[in-house]
């Protein structure tokens, strides 16, 4: 069987959006050196990461329940969607010729068939036959996608027995999927995923049912940004006291973007390619410098680990493939892969830039999902566009503010600044309020010199996916900056506030953004008895950023703003007086000055650290003074 490629050179030269042919064309059969550098750089890193799973991949032929599993260092159970590394353990054994790797394709297979398999075709989650089944799309796309470009290094048996199994899956995700039935990732990643399964075993049928979730999934951008929305439940229906949509980056990015690009391409699918290539330039306007992806507002951050989100495969295909639209989405693929090599240890991605330093285990989910896009992108080389970092992303050089009317929230940019702040109010889950950054918080700092300063968390960590989180290490201290106040034992925050509202200016250079907002419990009731109303004020010029906090009401119980700055252990914190901080980063000294003592929150040990988004943070928090009216002001500026 010969190695054939789903997207043709025709098929991107195709796409109907004013593109210059002769360009294309030549950007296309060249792969310029920094190109070339690109794919040294994934080829590297999936060798390291190929090598990392092998490592952990247990081998007991005496216990079937574990035998052939990819054993995970920070969770307690086995992951039921290890069987996904079939893809990038197929195309090293093809690409490599050493069996080590074909061997652990099949030992993956050979765990998922005797311990998550069932009759109806689906593999579940965890070995508990009731558990989730929608992951079997993800799963079936890992194995379509071995079996056709790589099927050839299996024995025919192997590759047979494969190819049933696939079919069976292929049927269970037919009879099942709906555009609505659950979160938009699923239906949306079997857009391209019935279409390829059919493609292999040659069914009509999926295919069939894959252009009709193609067409109905057009509906599901919103009107102002085409914003993939939709990951919430029901997908369709569910809409905020705003009215916006559930939108997360991470997901959106990471898995539903990419299935919906590789399809639309694959079949000329021009309305589709003109709605993606709007919605890709918004997400991309939330990725930061780095290439980290700044999804502190999305309704299942959760998940979210910056470089992106826990459980999904990365955002390479998508913005890879799509680089010829747009140079800087070329960019953007680089610049996350880079980001990813650098949150890699021991041939292992580590779920946020902070956990190599703090000594937190890595969960194996990150790496077996995050391999198969870098083999994707090889298995397409040949007919990819011209793919380097030539281009800047849009957060490397904006200036000003931007609100985004779908979400609620607003970027803003000024000298080497960037930041977010969120009155975005969809949830994610109906019963439960897993509180991203909202209530006019603020979502990230970032400053292109040293970097991330603030991340938002979870407002309370929890496993809302107990089989796709890692446990938080310590005591939990939310990261998200807020106000916050203790009265009998009961949280009262600004970030439970979900009707708060903001608005933004920009004069005389400094760009102001006000937050009114109420200190609510996590039942949502407001505060009686001491001050509920805040206004947060951010101004960011040149020189720094600005928080002001006040209160037209009497601050009776003891209330303070809470600064989470990110610092990795190693960081030296000087005090300069009781009201000024310095923090030496490897790039500059950061500066932290307010007009009241400044404190540190109880902490185990030098720094705390939280899951979300994968930190270590210096909890610093500021009391406001009962008799003085002034309020806060806090600064912040780097040198």
């Amino acid at each position: 069987m010969k190695r054939r490629n789903f997207l043709q050179l025709s098929t991107l030269a195709g796409v109907g959006l004013s593109l210059p042919m002769s360009g294309l064309l030549q950007s296309c059969a060249d792969h310029p050196e920094h190109s070339l550098e690109f794919k040294n750089l994934i080829s590297g890193l999936l060798k390291d990461w190929s090598d990392g799973m092998l490592k952990v991949q247990i081998n007991n032929p005496s216990n079937l329940e574990v035998h052939g599993a990819l054993g995970c260092p920070s969770c307690s159970h086995i992951h039921g969607r290890c069987m996904d590394a079939v893809y990038p353990f197929l195309y090293m054994a093809d690409n490599t010729g050493d069996e080590k790797y074909l061997e652990g394709a099949k030992l993956v297979m050979l765990w998922a068939e005797n311990n998550v398999s069932q009759e109806n075709g689906a593999w579940t989650v965890i070995k508990n036959p009731k558990s989730w089944k929608g992951i079997t799309i993800f799963g079936a796309i890992a194995l379509a996608e071995a079996l056709h470009y790589h099927g050839h290094v299996l024995d025919e048996e192997t590759r047979k027995a494969w190819i049933i199994r696939l079919e069976k899956a292929g049927q269970y995700i037919y009879d099942t999927f709906t555009i609505d039935f659950t979160n938009i990732n699923y239906p949306g990643t079997a857009v391209y995923g019935l279409d390829l399964i059919g493609g292999v075993v040659n069914r009509e049928d999926f295919k069939a049912k894959s252009k009709e979730l193609a067409q109905q999934v057009k509906a599901y951008f919103t009107p102002n940004e085409v914003l993939l929305f939709g990951e919430c439940k029901k997908s369709s229906s569910k809409l905020s006291e705003k009215g916006l949509h559930g939108v997360d980056l991470g997901y959106n990015v990471e898995e539903t973007l990419n299935s919906l690009v590789m399809y639309a391409l694959k079949k000329k699918d021009e309305e589709l390619l003109q709605i993606l290539t709007k919605s890709l330039n918004s997400h991309l306007e939330f990725m930061l410098p780095d290439g980290g992806w700044d999804n502190s507002w999305g309704n299942r951050m959760y998940k979210w680990s910056y470089w992106g989100s826990r459980t999904c495969d990365g955002s390479q295909p998508a913005f890879g493939m799509m680089a010829n639209i747009n140079p800087a989405f070329g960019t953007a693929a680089i610049k996350n892969t880079e980001l990813l090599q650098r949150c890699t240890a021991e041939g292992l991605i580590h779920g946020g830039p902070g956990f190599i330093e703090a000594g937190i285990p890595p969960c194996v989910h990150h790496t077996f999902t995050h391999a198969k896009p870098l083999a994707a992108l090889l298995d397409h080389w040949d007919h990819l566009p011209e793919i380097n970092a030539n281009a800047s992303l849009p957060r490397a050089t904006t200036d000003g503010v931007k609100h985004f009317k779908d979400l609620d929230v607003y970027l803003f940019a000024r000298g080497d600044w960037r930041g977010t702040v969120s009155a975005y109010d969809a949830e994610y889950h109906y019963k439960e309020d897993y509180r991203q950054a909202s209530g006019g918080a603020l979502g990230v700092l970032y400053h292109n010199k040293v970097g991330l300063l603030c991340a938002a968390s979870m407002a309370e960590y929890h496993l809302v996916e107990k089989n796709n989180q890692q446990p938080q290490p310590g005591k939990d201290i939310c990261l998200t900056p807020r106000v916050e106040v203790f009265k009998d034992n009961v949280w009262y925050t600004n970030l439970y506030d979900l009707p708060a509202t903001v608005t933004s200016s920009d004069e005389n250079g400094t760009i102001e953004l006000v937050a009114n907002t109420k200190l609510k419990n996590v039942d949502r009731k407001e505060i009686t008895g001491t001050a509920s109303e805040f206004d947060i004020v951010y101004n960011c010029s040149f020189n720094e950023t600005e928080i002001k906090v006040n209160s037209i009401q009497d601050i009776i119980e003891k209330t303070a703003f809470v600064l989470p700055i990110v610092s990795p252990t190693s960081e030296v914190v000087t005090a300069i007086s009781d009201t000024e901080i310095t923090i030496k980063k490897p790039e500059g000294l950061v500066t932290i000055k307010a007009n009241a003592p400044i404190k540190t929150k109880e902490i185990e040990g030098k720094r705390t650290f939280n899951m979300v988004p994968g930190v270590e943070a210096l909890p610093l928090e500021i009391y406001f003074n009962k008799d003085d009216k002034k309020g806060l002001s806090i600064s912040i500026s780097v040198s």
